[in-house]
């Protein structure tokens, strides 16, 4: 019920969000429910819908918003059928969108889901339990030219085609604790290490467990429809290739005269953030006005 969980940016996601008590609005990635809690915190005759793929977050989640009733629904679904689920929901727009990209604290907190290499976990990493591919599919079984190309693709991984040898000479490989300590042997060492040598692996094989791009690519297709003008559109991204895909869609938004950038330059968490919460430190967030 007390899932660890500290909304990152919170502050400067409901300054740019600009709630008003009586507007409707969508966090399309509810989480462990902190953002969705200060959001509807501020509400009065307004409204709250939050999404989530994950349904053992969105059981979490619903608790943490019981106290809300009727104010707060939330929905199991990928945040990519968000005009789909506005439209069952019978709401015309929404006064703004929020999506806080990646994984949860709570799912890397739990060996159990695949997703952390700091414990031993099944090599699973799914956020939801309808998707069919698993990181085992891909560590244990794809060609080492595949799995080269991924690492490179989605995390870019320097050192992708040693890792992918050393994959195919270590398999089977057992489990996530496993994995990291293939990666890290293979992996050359630069200086002093900020990362985890196995993040960016781990980074990529999430990211083609959950189609995270192209889920990510048709939100940002569909979220303008959905929005009043003047609605707000914030992100939360943590990587380059989703802040990139933002940024590009944000500028061909303008171009098209459906979105006007508010963030013409990227805002970071404070330092003081950063110690504070240390998952917060690769946290950007831009935002976009509906016109």
């Amino acid at each position: 019920m007390n899932a660890p969980h500290v909304p990152v940016m919170l502050q400067e996601v409901l300054e740019w969000l600009r709630i008003r008590p009586d507007g409707i609005f969508l966090d399309a990635t509810l989480g462990a429910g902190g953002h969705s809690e200060a959001i509807a915190e501020r509400l009065d005759t307004g409204r709250l819908i939050s999404l989530d793929q994950d349904a053992q977050a969105l059981q979490i989640a619903q608790a943490r918003l019981a106290r809300f009733g009727s104010k707060v629904s939330c929905v199991l679904s990928p945040f990519s059928r968000i005009a789909e689920v506005v439209h069952e929901l019978g709401i015309p727009k929404v006064d703004g969108v929020l999506a806080d990209l990646g994984v949860s604290s709570m799912q890397l907190d739990r060996p159990e889901r695949g997703f952390s290499f700091r414990e031993a976990g099944p090599l699973d990493m799914r956020m939801s339990d309808a998707g069919e591919l698993t990181a085992d599919e891909i560590v244990n079984r794809w060609p080492e030219k595949e799995l080269a190309d991924l690492l490179y693709r989605e995390a870019d991984e320097h050192d992708s085609r040693r890792i992918a040898r050393a994959v195919l000479r270590a398999r089977p490989i057992r489990d996530t604790a496993h994995l990291a300590t293939v990666v890290a042997g293979a992996r050359k060492q630069w200086g002093r290490q900020k990362l985890h040598p196995a993040t960016k692996t781990f980074l990529a094989l999430r990211i083609a467990v959950n189609r995270e791009l192209e889920a990510l690519g048709q939100f940002l297709s569909r979220a303008p429809a959905t929005m009043n003008s003047g609605g707000r559109l914030v992100f939360l991204t943590y990587h380059s290739g989703e802040d990139r895909m933002v940024k590009e869609a944000f500028k061909e938004g303008e171009r098209q005269g459906t979105l006007k950038i508010l963030t013409k330059h990227v805002i970071r968490p404070s330092e003081e953030e950063e110690r504070a919460n240390p998952r917060s430190r690769s946290a950007k967030l831009r935002c976009a006005e509906r016109v």
